[in-house]
């Protein structure tokens, strides 16, 4: 398998290429702020051919340059039915704040989704440019947030997970922002992300690579006493 990624824009998202080998098909996983640059020139120095983009949320910081990415290569663009509404609407999950700096940073205040926009919820697999990828709903950073896992041949590792905003190298993503819920997060963590196994190589939508071995010793947010028991409703019988 080809992997190629570099950090996009201000924000300094993660964006990833993926394609079975050089001069192949591939998948951009989080085209975010000025990544058409760069995704233009991985495409061109190894003969790829992007045909889909996978997006784990709908935080413009993720999504920005989905649009004319897409239109660019003809593309369809996958993103989970709770944060489709962001694509056109990224402001609705930012603060006030956000429109007069993203025109600042950008001059860009609209947004339109890409002409082929294709849903996908928990347990979806999709089969992109030969490759396989496991969608697992984990809300918490937005409500449609989705890692996306695939088998991988490597030295000690067996798959990978683009975890996007849900889990990085020794933290987590936030949930302070429109949609974000801290409830939801703890349940991912504990549904989600820990059941994965050490084998499992980790590509985050910010900062450096890891791996579940090495999160689950020392990720301070997936220790036992990080992740309370959240409480659920009794069922009907159990109601006084």
């Amino acid at each position: 398998m080809f992997i190629a990624s570099f950090p996009a824009g201000v924000w300094q998202t993660n964006c990833y290429v993926v394609a079975t080998e050089p001069g192949a098909e591939c998948v951009v996983v989080d085209p975010g702020m000025d990544a058409l640059e760069g995704v233009s020139a991985l495409v061109a120095e190894h003969r790829l051919k992007p045909v889909a983009v996978v997006l784990t949320h709908g935080h413009l910081d993720h999504t920005f340059s989905v649009t004319p990415l897409c239109r660019s290569h003809a593309a369809a663009c996958w993103v989970h039915s709770d944060d489709r509404a962001l694509l056109a609407d990224p402001f609705r999950a930012m603060g006030p704040e956000a429109p007069a700096l993203v025109q600042r940073l950008s001059g860009q205040t609209r947004f339109v989704e890409p002409e082929e926009v294709r849903e996908l919820g928990d347990g979806t697999e999709l089969t992109l440019a030969g490759i396989t990828f496991g969608a697992l709903h984990a809300p918490g950073h937005t409500p449609g947030s989705t890692m996306f896992r695939t088998a991988y041949a490597g030295e000690g590792v067996d798959s990978l997970v683009f975890s996007g905003d849900v889990l990085f190298a020794g933290s987590i993503g936030r949930t302070d922002l429109p949609g974000g819920d801290h409830a939801d997060m703890l349940d991912s963590l504990r549904t989600r992300v820990l059941p994965l196994p050490d084998s499992t190589a980790v590509l985050p939508g910010h900062g450096p690579q890891t791996t579940m071995a090495r999160e689950r010793v020392a990720n301070p947010y997936l220790q036992e006493d990080a992740l309370p028991a959240v409480p659920r409703p009794s069922a009907p019988e159990e109601q006084s």
